[in-house]
Parts: C-alpha cells; structure tokens; sequence
C-alpha cells in the first residue's frame, strides 16, 4: 500500500475498482455524463457516511472547504449540492445494489473460517426485516400505515461474520413472508427465521429444497404428536416430538412431518415452542439456533446507529434506494479491511477512527491497528510534570 495515499484512498483502493465500473457500464450510469461521474458520486456518498454528514449542504461545506484533497480520494468532478442531489435522483441504484453483491460475496468469502457459537459444519443464516422510518411529509410516497412512512430491509445474515448474504428493500407493507419466494435455498443451510415468516408453503419449498430450518410456532398453531424422544428436562428442555399439521386444510400445504421441540428458559421462566424440519440435530442446538437469530437484530441496530440511513440526502425512491446501498457498501467495505489486515477491533471503533483520520497520509494498518499504550508508571526522563505531588 503507498503511504503516500490518504486513509481514505486506501481504504476504497480495497474495493475493485473495475467491478464499480462494470456496474456502471451495466446501467449506463456515465451516459452523457460530463463533469460528476457515478464514481465520483459512490466516493462522495462513501465520505458522507464515514464522516457522518447530515445534509447536502453539510457534504458541500466539507468538501469545498478541502478542494485540494479531493483529487488525492480519487474524486474528479466538482461537488456542489446541486450536482449530488440529481445524482442520487437520476442514477440507477441497481448501479450500487450490484457492486453491493460483489463486495458481499468477497466478504463472505473472507469470513467463511469464523466460527459459529455452535459446533456446527453447516453455513447457518438468520433471516429478517427491519423498517427504517422516514418523515412522512417529506417521504409520502413511502406511507404504508396511516401516520407512518417508511421501506423495509430484508436481510439474510451469514452468521459467521456476520456478513449480509442477501439484502433487498421493499414498501413498508411487503409481507416478510413473502421474501423466502426471491430466496434461492442452499441444501444443507439452516435459515433461522422468527413467526412472521411461518408461511407452510413456502417452508415446503425449503424442505423439498433440502435446506433446514427453524423458527417458532403460533401460538394459535395445531399440532398433532406422532411419538416423542426423551430429553433432558434440567436443561429446560420440555418435549422433543415428531408432529403433522392438525387442520387439514393447512396440512395439504404441508403434508410432510414436522418437529416440534419445547424449551423453558431457566433464566428468565419464557417458554418456547420451535419448530423444524430437522431430525437428526440434539433438540438443545435447536434452541441455540433461535437463540442465534437475535445476531441480526444486533446487526439492524448497528446499521442504523452508525451508517446514515436516517438522514436522507434526497427524497426520491431511487435516491433513497442509492444511499441504502451505499452504506451497506461502506459496511462491507470495513468488514474487508478488517479481515484482510488481521485488525481485531470491532467495526465500530473502526467507524469512529476512520471518522476523524481519512486524509491522514499513515498506512491503514497503522491507523486502524491497536495502539501501542505508553508506560504511565515509568514517565519519559524528559517528561515534565503538571503538578508535582
């Protein structure tokens, strides 16, 4: 890596290059474009987030202040708010959707070794949505409640990592469910989902798909016990039965044999029914696995709190569509530092770091590595003292 290049020029160089410009030749992203290209508008989105700016006008005044430095981030065209926000407005997200799948494939890639809190050889997935909220005023077209605005982020985690696997955004109304038809099942995967997506039909095409899953029966659910297995009730395990569907019009949906797995959280007193479509696995990892499923819940909450994806620098559903992406993008890209330089801070220390060093001319290893800590108890010779106790 040059030390010469900015902390910021080094940490995009980690992103392929030619793969962003295959994008952009996909959708023709550069078509009579002069001045402001699509790279130059991914590396001006990217600075926005690392550096947490709130507004166009908050990017132009950064940038403008730094004229200089933006042809050292790579940046040619001439950033003004005007020329951003028809940016975000006229170029196709699927631009940055598409370099997106790229960069999660490498991810994945590089976290494939991490190991998993269970002691499982299987690739496990945690399955969710999440909706980012938008004020309705501004955003009308996203109403999907009375008095609420918003589109929804389906997202499949890879638990070892946990790096996104499959990302899609939808209206705010799209049933989860609903997402399990665009999935292409993995046999041998486990996807762990909560109730909202306990659709029988769908959870067959799992099945015949020969992917594994689990997730919680209704509460409502009729189940009818074909014979149990012991189990050991002081680990809260309560039953371990092999079941059918009760109600026959929901059994023609699903006429194959389920397990049903009881489980009484000794902490807390919470009873649990799980349900799968595996037989073979101790019913004590079925309940770990759910248990797995609240890394995505972690993961939303992270997304949300440190990338910007509740201020919007455009109104627009193709802008809002280009600026999601583009922070998950940012995401990936750190995850990819992160394990290619053996960094083992957690990725929001990295954030906070490349939040205040980006035109630092260090080499990236030495901005996001671990300081070396200098000795409080034996000062340096020279070292005056403030007060003299």
């Amino acid at each position: 890596m040059n030390e010469g290049s900015t902390i910021f020029s080094q940490l995009i160089a980690h992103a392929s290059r030619d793969a962003l410009d295959r994008c952009i030749r996909r959708y023709r992203g550069n078509h009579r474009v002069r001045t402001f290209s699509c790279r130059d508008q991914f590396l001006v989105m990217a600075f926005a987030q690392l550096t947490y700016r709130e507004s166009l006008r908050d990017i132009e005044a950064c940038l403008s202040a730094l004229p200089d430095r933006l042809y050292h981030m790579g940046i040619r065209g001439n950033v003004s708010r005007s020329t951003l926000a028809d940016a975000n407005e006229q170029r196709d997200w699927r631009i940055y959707a598409d370099f997106a799948q790229g960069l999660i494939a490498e991810a994945r890639r590089l976290y494939a070794g991490e190991p998993l809190d269970l002691d499982l050889e299987h690739t496990v997935y945690a399955l969710d949505a999440t909706i980012i909220e938008f004020c309705i005023e501004l955003f009308p077209w996203a109403r999907f409640q009375k008095h609420v605005s918003g589109v929804k982020l389906h997202t499949l985690l890879d638990l070892r990592g946990p790096i996104p696997a499959f990302a899609r955004i939808t209206a705010g109304n799209h049933a989860d469910s609903h997402i399990l038809d665009v999935l292409t099942p993995e046999p041998g995967s486990i996807y762990v989902f909560d109730r909202a997506y306990l659709d029988f039909v769908r959870l067959r095409r799992l099945n015949q798909a020969k992917a594994i899953f689990v997730t919680r029966a209704k509460k409502n659910q009729k189940l009818r016990r074909i014979y149990s297995r012991p189990v050991d009730r002081s680990t809260g395990l309560i039953c371990d039965q092999t079941v059918v569907l009760a109600v026959a019009a929901t059994a023609q949906k699903y006429p194959e044999q389920l397990r049903r797995v009881r489980y009484k959280d000794p902490e807390t007193g919470r009873g649990y029914v799980f349900i799968t479509n595996d037989f073979d696995l101790p019913a004590l990892t079925i309940t770990k696995l759910y248990k797995s499923r609240w890394r995505i819940e972690l993961f939303f909450k992270w997304i949300k709190q440190h990338l910007r994806i509740k201020a919007f620098y455009g109104r627009s559903p193709n802008a809002v569509s280009t600026q999601i992406w583009i922070a998950i993008s940012v995401y990936l890209i750190i995850a990819i530092v992160r394990k290619r330089l053996g960094i083992e801070r957690d990725l929001y220390t990295l954030l906070q770091i490349l939040s205040l060093s980006l035109f630092e001319r260090i080499p990236l290893e030495q901005a996001l590595g671990s300081p070396d800590f200098a000795d409080i108890e034996n000062p340096a010779a020279n070292q005056l003292l403030l007060l003299d106790l």
